[in-house]
């Protein structure tokens, strides 16, 4: 009805305001709860217009509409705005649509042009962690809103197969893991131990040893010991000593941070796994079937996890073959004068002009970066789709420099599709339990908050409530388990989505599956409440036009809103926007259905409506969490 009315308006502005105005003129806003109205229109761009005051500008505009439009049935002029009542007939005729389309608010499928999103993009150092469930759900989410939205989406992950801190898992392995009695070193098969667990394990290990070493040679260096070391480090650390004379309490913390940094670099476990990233490059074949072997033990474990959180992926990039394109690039740069040498051979581009600065791109000893991989792998990915109209990466916040710095390279090299790269950047998300936080995650100091535990422990939350509160009867024990598991991933799907993914979150595991309050199982249990209704019910007959009331139009009135909540969700890469929609929508059911009977309603055509209105409702609240990855049990 905006629309209707804002094409109106525009089409007879002339005769209206003596002039022509743009569609941005014609806002509207929700109607508040203590005046009378469906929608309002707000009128004070059109003052000045009209050389008059708001309530007449309100009155005129409001007697052209109900003349023009049938819909209308009244309006109310409050203090400048336009409070539009419509009609019982358009209300019905609104319903007769949402239940005539299965999918009501989504467009035709592959009717819009094709974009890819990129969420997951884990190391094989590591499993995935807590951050990893926000970004993969975030991401996932943020596909199927956009395919609803009717464009042909491809959901992608670049795999972070290589670089040295893939070698560091390696390294400790092959030098700290013990062997068994077949003279076997540790793998999934004989530890029975997750392949992803295993390898983060030798990466938690190698940052421990690492860093003991690190120790010892500051310990030498303090006593004024540093044989083996260059002059070069010598005068480094001295410096450092120094400058700590006569420093507060934090800068002395800072320069010890530099003195440790400088330490770690001389270990000799960096040497080697520096040593040991230079030959993977070189192909050496040992170092190269370590690499696979390992790298195999971490997929299959990802393959288990992305099964749990019921997502999945059309298209898998990894990082050791699109790096190589990068390094292409970067040399075709060079020729073209994009980069600069160092003179100890490091590739740089200078970005001070556009506000940044100096970004490495290429090691002095030939090998990769990030940044090196990221140019390649978005290159590859528009020659995979020469029909990509862009590219969402779904990246923590603390990438953001990062993506400005990629973005601005690849425009710099003359891709013009770099102007439709977006990075969606979402803040960071903490464990919070009773006893307190959990601060930001550290993998390779073995603090993370395991995704697969994590779900593990929500699952059987959720097990735990629903057993006490019983509803279980007739059910098997694989239904049971079934349902223990929708409500536990749903509810931890719905409390990391439901705040704007821009801002950073606290996670609390008990609140997520609480039945009470904007939660996955409030929703979950109203769809359930739903279905048994409907259960109990005869069959539904064609809608038949009655009286309606003020809850009845209220749910109508919602649930109108979703083809433009779904809009712009899509808009905004915002699931929270539909999950806020949704728990609107249910909490006006819920008032709704304490408000008035349905199946004990005596008068048959109104029963019928009612019966219509809460099949409806069900159905848009399973869609919309469809899309948000969360399924709805029948019984709950």
């Amino acid at each position: 009805m905006e629309n209707i009315i804002r094409n109106l308006i525009i089409e007879h502005s002339n005769e209206l305001f003596g002039s022509q105005i743009e569609a941005k003129q014609v806002q509207f806003q929700l109607t508040r709860k203590e005046f009378e109205g469906d929608l309002t229109l707000v009128v004070f761009p059109f003052v000045k217009l009209l050389k008059t005051s708001p309530d007449l500008a309100a009155t005129k505009i409001g007697t052209f509409l109900q003349e023009h439009l049938s819909e209308i049935k009244s309006f109310l002029v409050v203090q400048g705005f336009l409070n539009i009542s419509l009609t019982e007939n358009y209300w019905f005729s609104e319903l007769k649509k949402i239940a005539k389309s299965e999918n009501f608010g989504y467009q035709k499928a592959n009717s819009k042009g094709t974009i890819m999103v990129e969420y997951a993009s884990p190391n094989t150092n590591k499993p995935l962690h807590l951050g990893h469930l926000r970004n993969v759900f975030l991401g996932y989410s943020v596909a199927e809103i956009q395919k609803a939205n009717g464009y042909k989406v491809v959901k992608t992950q670049i795999i972070n197969d290589r670089g040295i801190h893939i070698c560091k898992s390696m390294l400790a392995w092959e030098r700290f893991s013990p062997l068994n009695e077949k003279g076997e070193r540790e793998t999934p098969e004989n530890t029975g131990l997750k392949g992803d667990k295993l390898v983060g394990k030798y990466y938690v290990i190698f940052d421990k040893e690492y860093n003991a070493e690190a120790k010892l040679i500051i310990e030498s260096w303090e006593n004024g010991n540093f044989d083996g070391f260059s002059e070069q480090v010598k005068a480094e650390f001295l410096k450092f000593e120094e400058a700590k004379i006569g420093k507060t309490e934090n800068a002395i913390i800072d320069l010890s941070a530099k003195i440790k940094e400088l330490a770690k670099n001389q270990t000799t476990l960096m040497r080697d796994a520096n040593e040991m990233l230079m030959k993977w490059e070189a192909r050496d074949p040992q170092i190269y079937l370590l690499w696979t072997t390992m790298n195999s033990w971490v997929y299959k474990g990802f393959d288990v996890t992305y099964k749990t959180m019921g997502v999945d992926f059309d298209k898998i990039y990894y990082e050791s073959e699109t790096y190589l394109i990068g390094k292409e690039v970067i040399e075709e740069g060079l020729a073209k004068n994009v980069f600069f040498k160092k003179d100890d051979g490091s590739v740089w581009i200078d970005l001070t002009s556009d506000g940044l600065d100096e970004k490495l791109l290429l090691r002095s000893n030939g090998t990769a970066v990030y940044m090196t991989q990221d140019v390649g792998t978005a290159i590859d990915r528009f020659k995979d789709y020469p029909d990509l109209e862009g590219v969402t990466y779904t990246v923590g916040n603390e990438q953001d420099y990062h993506f400005k710095v990629l973005f601005l390279i690849l425009k710099k090299m003359g891709y013009s599709w770099a102007e439709s790269c977006y990075h969606l950047s979402y803040g960071m998300v903490e464990l919070r339990n009773d006893q307190g936080e959990i601060g930001k995650m550290k993998s390779r100091e073995g603090t993370v908050v395991d995704a697969d535990d994590l779900m593990d422990e929500v699952v059987s939350s959720a097990k735990k409530m629903t057993q006490e509160r019983g509803h279980l009867e007739g059910m098997t024990e694989i239904e049971k388990e079934n349902l223990y598991r929708q409500i536990g991933m749903g509810g931890l799907k719905y409390y990391l989505l439901k705040v704007d993914p821009r801002k950073s979150m606290a996670f609390n595991p008990e609140e997520s599956i609480e039945l009470n309050g904007n939660t996955g199982p409030f929703i979950q249990y109203t769809y359930a409440r739903i279905q048994s209704l409907l259960g109990k019910a005869n069959k539904i007959e064609a809608i038949s036009e009655v009286s309606i009331n003020a809850d009845e139009k209220e749910l109508i009135k919602l649930m109108v809103l979703f083809p433009s909540i779904l809009q712009e969700s899509g808009k905004e890469n915002s699931p929270a926007l539909l999950i806020n929609y949704t728990y609107d929508l249910v909490k006006s059911f819920n008032q709704f259905y304490h408000n008035v009977p349905v199946n004990a309603e005596e008068n048959a055509a109104l029963r019928n409506l009612r019966l219509i209105l809460c099949d409806n409702v069900a159905k848009i609240v399973k869609n919309a969490m469809k899309l948000i990855g969360i399924e709805v049990p029948n019984r709950m």
